[in-house]
């Protein structure tokens, strides 16, 4: 009886193709409702399309359309102007589950499993009946290829219904793909606009143009065209590498002796470190891979952990960079008019069962963000927005963890997603995204990429700080400074007045109120121009002598506008002005303008100075300590006529190196 039982059960077993387990799964790919199937098939055409064009090294164009056909039908469109796909290739990569060039290889890429387009055109198919329609022009060609595309799902496979050469003479090369599904169209912060928004932060060298189903044109221009750095492949770093995983690399190598296989199957592993591994593992150097066992490769695996290997280069990781993360918000986010953006942070590259990562964090305060919800967070994962599953996502976790009270954000309890009127945006970059379905919605808790994350967003939370603390510096001391600029010389007048007498001289009761050297700085945009000015007043009783300096984009400083000529500029953005004495109650100006900018590159002078007690200063920092002053001498300069000062006919104080008075017995 068992064994007719099993028999049976035999009969009854049978290969199932990829394309028809996820036509019975397809929840498993993200197409589990109706808002998220739509935005999971544009998503997967436009990462296509951003890949293509920045392998190609084109600054993306990307058209998306959205036809309403009934209530939960619509036609999508999506086109770019890539390189183009060779005619013959056009079946499998529009028809074919699992086909790509990405998969196998160590390099940042927004695609790698081959599932994504054509699983959209698998959903349509199911959903609607309808066959797809791919047409694709490569540069030279006279006329583009067009197909009419179905996935038999039983074998994986795609079957042309039409293939028509067809003339497309206003793309010189590109790709457009048209495909019918059943969903539903919504607006708000899981939406197909919502998804395209974020794209453009952290995308700003393209251009994405979206025309939704009422015929509404939305665009995200392109705020820059310096592209991305081309991701260039590598070979698998050895750290963090898993026992499988070195076995299978054992079994397929083509090298003779262990230490070439180190060597020449491993990232930034020379001779040298190789022969440490052998030494430190116990195996001889002229091992034949071939001959390693299970225990051989267990002890190899440890000789690896033993010897200190280069972390891997980052040419093979794509990051944003911090200007261009700033550059992509501030385009973005120019509605919300936000006060601060946090100069955001990009770690080390470090490396995760072999693959290298890092994690880039900006945050983004105040303007017209609401202070009353909670703070929204911007997920990436190698360019591309995670809307869904964002309790279940690492960069969630790790935001939940940090202490964001002591940043200055409020926090129940001290964990949790904090409240405020902010935006904490998280990317990472990766040769491989250890993502927790083939939906790619939340990135798997890792402990090390959650710990890197942690501390990129607590760097980024002290700049957050550091603003919040000087703004209400800031506010305390204008208060003040208003009262005794205007209040108090009003009620000297008027006591004056009732008793007859002249108005007294306020410099020496002002200056012991105050006692502080007040910093001001202003920005504005005029003819192509940043117009910047830094104001000093003195309110302290004596006269006082010092330095500031700030940090500028590079090359973008007129020396030709600057009212004070520089003392010294270091790698074309470190500038340093060494201020003449400024008397007691006075106030001098230093201008000068920036050139060749967009208007929301430069919108917030960071001001620095040296030569003076920090504490004695309001509104600029204490020079950083990584700031080299050596070799700059601190000589008298003569006081140009903007300096407003009151009568000279006090005794001249001597100064030392820190601006102190040689003469002030105290």
């Amino acid at each position: 009886m068992a064994s007719t039982t099993a028999h049976k059960l035999a009969k009854s077993q049978k290969e199932i193709s990829v394309s028809e387990f996820f036509e019975k799964n397809r929840q498993i790919l993200g197409f589990d409702s109706p808002v998220k199937s739509l935005i999971m098939g544009i998503k997967e055409g436009v990462d296509n399309s951003l890949d293509a064009c920045e392998e190609a090294q084109i600054l993306p164009d990307i058209v998306v359309s959205i036809d309403r056909v009934d209530q939960k039908e619509y036609r999508v469109m999506i086109e770019d102007n890539g390189p183009g796909i060779v005619s013959t290739s056009m079946p499998n990569v529009f028809g074919r589950l699992l086909y790509g060039s990405r998969f196998h290889a160590v390099r940042q890429s927004r695609g790698q499993q081959g599932i994504g387009i054509s699983a959209t055109i698998m959903f349509g198919q199911i959903t609607t009946g309808k066959a797809a329609t791919a047409r694709s022009k490569v540069e030279g060609a006279e006329a583009a290829k067009e197909i009419d595309i179905i996935i038999d799902t039983k074998k994986n496979a795609p079957v042309i219904l039409r293939e028509d050469f067809v003339p497309w003479n206003e793309k010189a090369h590109g790709t457009r793909v048209e495909f019918y599904m059943n969903g539903r169209y919504v607006t708000g912060k899981q939406s197909v606009i919502e998804y395209l928004r974020q794209t453009a932060i952290v995308n700003p060298h393209a251009t994405l143009t979206f025309i939704d189903p009422d015929g509404k044109r939305f665009i995200f221009g392109r705020a820059t065209e310096q592209m991305p750095p081309l991701a260039k492949e590598i070979k698998p770093h050895p750290d963090g590498i898993e026992l499988g995983t070195l076995m299978n690399m054992i079994k397929v190598t083509k090298e003779k002796s262990l230490v070439k296989f180190l060597q020449n199957d491993f990232n930034r592993i020379s001779e040298r470190v190789a022969k440490e591994i052998c030494n430190a593992s116990g195996l001889p150097e002229t091992t034949k891979p071939s001959n390693l066992s299970l225990d051989s490769s267990k002890q190899l695996l440890e000789g690896i952990s033993k010897v200190k290997i280069m972390a891997p280069q980052v040419d093979c990781l794509s990051p944003i960079g911090e200007s261009l993360i700033r550059k992509g918000l501030k385009h973005v986010l120019a509605d919300v008019k936000p006060e601060f953006y946090a100069p955001p942070v990009s770690r080390e590259p470090k490396v995760h069962t072999g693959n290298p990562f890092l994690v880039e964090v900006g945050i983004v305060y105040g303007g017209d963000l609401p202070s009353d919800q909670q703070v929204q967070i911007l997920r990436f994962a190698n360019r591309v927005p995670l809307l869904y599953q964002q309790g279940a996502c690492v960069v969630t976790k790790a935001i939940e963890n940090t202490d964001w009270r002591r940043y200055g954000l409020e926090q129940r309890g001290g964990s949790g997603i904090p409240f405020g009127p902010a935006i904490i945006l998280v990317h990472v970059a990766s040769t491989k995204i250890p993502f927790t379905s083939e939906a790619k919605e939340a990135i798997a808790s890792v402990p090390i990429i959650q710990e890197e994350i942690s501390l990129a967003l607590k760097a980024c939370g002290r700049s957050l700080k550091t603003h919040l603390n000087k703004k209400e510096r800031k506010t305390k001391t204008r208060s003040k400074f208003e009262i005794v600029q205007v209040i108090i010389p009003l009620m000297a007048e008027k006591t004056a007045k009732i008793v007859g007498k002249p108005v007294p001289d306020l410099r020496g009761t002002l200056t012991k109120i105050m006692n502080v050297v007040w910093i001001d700085d202003s920005v504005t945009y005029d003819k192509g121009r940043h117009r910047v000015k830094v104001l000093v007043y003195n309110y302290t009783p004596k006269q006082q002598r010092f330095r500031i300096h700030t940090v500028l984009p590079k090359g973008s400083l007129d020396m030709a506008s600057c009212n004070l000529k520089p003392l010294e500029i270091k790698e074309e953005e470190k500038v340093t002005w060494e201020l003449p004495r400024i008397p007691s109650t006075a106030m001098y100006e230093v201008s000068f303008d920036l050139k060749g900018m967009d208007p929301e590159a430069f919108s917030e002078t960071e001001v620095f100075v040296s030569g003076i007690n920090p504490v004695d200063v309001m509104g600029a920092d204490p020079l950083p300590g990584d700031w080299d002053l050596q070799g700059v001498n601190f000589t008298e300069v003569e006081a140009p006529a903007v300096v407003q000062a009151a009568e000279d006919d006090e005794e001249e104080p001597d100064y030392d190196e820190s601006g102190e008075d040689l003469n002030d017995e105290q």
